[in-house]
């Protein structure tokens, strides 16, 4: 049976995580309150921020960046987006 959550993000009961994505209370608190869809949407987009950023993530301020970018989209505040990125016609 799948595990689901209220998702924090999305506003939904949705699937949520099999596992915590990080080690400690972060990581706890994105299992319990972010659904599996909230997370693969933060991975899109935290990929599209890497790139488009040139962020390095042997950078201590690159991932902090990243972390804060996180908090900011699971919230749903206003959260950096890639400047010039048009997502694609449905």
């Amino acid at each position: 049976m799948t595990r689901t959550v209220k998702c924090r993000k999305l506003n939904q009961e949705l699937p949520g995580l099999d596992r915590p994505p990080y080690p400690g209370a972060k990581g706890q608190d994105i299992f319990d309150n972010i659904s599996r869809q909230a997370w693969e949407d933060w991975q899109k987009h935290q990929t599209m921020l890497i790139n488009e950023k040139r962020l390095n993530m042997m950078n201590a301020d690159d991932r902090k960046f990243l972390q804060t970018e996180m908090d900011k989209f699971f919230a749903g505040e206003d959260y950096a987006q890639a400047e010039g990125y048009v997502p694609p016609s449905a």
